[in-house]
């Protein structure tokens, strides 16, 4: 795991708690902030997914050699 993938689900976790947090309250614009902040945190988390599987091909290549 990179510190991306772990940034953008801690991301998508504070996202979740404050659009339920929003939800609960009635509070539109912190629940479209929650949402927003999940989009931003899959976003992070996705990047981090693909830089790790370039990592691990490039590692497979290299002991292949």
């Amino acid at each position: 795991m990179n510190k991306h993938q772990v940034e953008g689900r801690v991301e998508q976790v504070k996202g979740k708690v404050a659009e339920v947090t929003g939800a609960v309250i009635d509070n539109d614009k912190m629940e479209a902030e929650g949402k927003a902040d999940q989009a931003a945190g899959k976003a992070q988390a996705n990047f981090g997914d693909a830089k790790e599987a370039v990592k691990d091909k490039a590692k497979d290549i290299i002991d292949k050699l």
